[in-house]
């Protein structure tokens, strides 16, 4: 009998009986892959008639004792975990090429064992003696870490029964292969195979499991999103290879906030911690100029002060160009349109360029506030008065609405020795901060008031 041949979506795991050149799920274009059946088990003859075996339930007031948490010493990276390493979860941590994946987890793999836990560093990529060279580089061959260099997935597995670690760090899961699965390494098949190997073995046995992945040209982790699923927690580390600096970002977490952030910076012994995070993007931050605007953003539970820069200018071309760099460019689009209908202030013929300095991305709609006075400054060649910061949401209509955690981001601004404020009227009564507030309705009177224009 020929086996049926089945197909799925590498980018959001719809599955197809056939191949096609877009996914009907998704919407991408020439993700769907063939794939091969895992292996199944002997079948019983009496699959029909024969039950399972009842579970063991119980109720949810069950005192029970919470998981334990193992704290790194990397104050960092145990924020964006959310006060910890749990026992038995699993994470998947995904970058760049290059972006310091590896440093990071050895270094935390360092910590961890120097802290009492029994860690295993296996390695897909790498042999046992470049991962030496590699710690003696940046001082921790000290460190009581085993390493291995493995790809088969069932001698991994072997190896972490018999040796019972308490944190086994698999790099990457893209290079494991499961003899039972009949595709290459890397493929979709592969991936999700061995991610729920390790995932199952991490539950049952007690043992906590970091899996490290590649980015796609998109920046999400390669393979099915179906492995985001399977995992306790997914991290991302961000960062420009211009800059310095590198951002971990919690884009999932069962035992934590999510969209919490760690900030380190890549130094010639390795990473390290950078525990204000605010002064350092705005260290290069001179003479206010127009198109420069500082926000008070938050980024998980910590407040972050960021500086937005903006440049307008004539285009000679017919269709201007809109130009975002660490912000959504739909969302600049939108603003652009509101000062155009609300405002009076048209962008027609003018290429528009906005940047969020030091290789930061912001996605909260508290920007937006900032980046139409960095477009306005910087099209009226007028500078915002000098230390204030700026945050709120607007509407289509043009109002203004009032941010979460407004009081953070002004004790953040404060600390930092800002003096202004400008923020939306409404909501919840600030306090009395030392700063000079200044609270706008809507968008019009901003404009008005600040720059003078529309």
């Amino acid at each position: 009998m020929a086996k049926t041949k089945s197909f799925r979506c590498s980018a959001c795991g719809a599955n197809f009986t056939k191949w096609s050149g877009r996914c009907d799920g998704c919407g991408d274009w020439n993700t769907i892959v063939e794939e091969a059946p895992l292996s199944a088990g002997p079948a019983s003859k009496s699959l029909g008639a024969k039950r399972g075996s009842a579970l063991e339930l119980s109720d949810l007031s069950t005192e029970e004792a919470p998981p334990p948490r193992t704290t790194s010493g990397i104050g960092e990276l145990d924020r964006v975990l959310g006060g910890g390493l749990v026992a038995s979860s699993a994470i998947l941590v995904g970058g760049d090429p290059g972006i310091g994946k590896s440093t990071l987890l050895l270094q935390a793999a360092a910590e961890f064992a120097r802290s009492g836990l029994k860690v295993m560093y296996i390695s897909g990529e790498e042999a046992s003696a470049q991962v030496r060279m590699r710690a003696r580089r940046l001082g921790l061959a000290d460190a009581p870490v085993q390493l291995a260099a493995a790809t088969n997935l069932r001698d991994i597995l072997t190896t972490l029964e018999e040796e019972r670690p308490q944190l086994a760090i698999i790099d990457s899961i893209q290079t494991m292969w499961a003899d039972n699965v009949e595709s290459a390494p890397g493929s979709v098949s592969q991936v999700r195979a061995a991610a729920h190997e390790l995932t199952t073995f991490a539950k049952r046995k007690g043992v906590s499991v970091i899996l490290v992945g590649h980015v796609t040209k998109e920046g999400q982790i390669a393979g099915p999103r179906v492995v985001e699923h399977m995992v306790d927690t997914v991290l991302y580390f961000e960062g420009e290879r211009g800059h310095q600096f590198r951002i971990l970002r919690a884009v999932k977490n069962r035992f934590g906030p999510a969209d919490e952030i760690g900030v380190f910076e890549m130094t010639g012994a390795g990473l390290a911690q950078v525990m204000n995070p605010s002064a350092l993007f705005l260290s290069e931050r001179g003479t206010p100029s127009p198109g420069s605007v500082v926000f008070a953003g938050v980024e998980g539970t910590r407040p972050v002060l960021v500086e937005f820069q903006a440049l307008v200018a004539p285009s000679p071309h017919s269709q201007p160009r809109r130009t975002v760099v660490g912000w959504d460019g739909g969302r600049l689009a939108m603003i652009l349109a509101v000062l155009e209908a609300r405002c009076g202030i048209p962008f027609t013929g003018l290429d528009v360029y906005l940047n969020v300095a030091g290789g930061m991305k912001i996605s909260e709609p508290a920007a937006d506030l900032a980046v139409a006075a960095a477009l306005v400054s910087a099209r009226e060649d007028s500078a915002l008065p000098a230390e204030t910061v700026v945050f709120g949401e607007i509407s289509l209509s043009g109002a203004l609405r009032p941010a979460p955690q407004s009081e953070n981001r002004l004790k953040e601004a404060q600390k930092l020795g800002f003096t202004a404020a400008i923020t939306p009227s409404g909501g919840k009564a600030l306090a009395d901060m030392g700063l000079k507030l200044t609270q706008m309705g809507d968008l019009t009177a901003f404009v008005g008031d600040i720059f003078g224009a529309g």
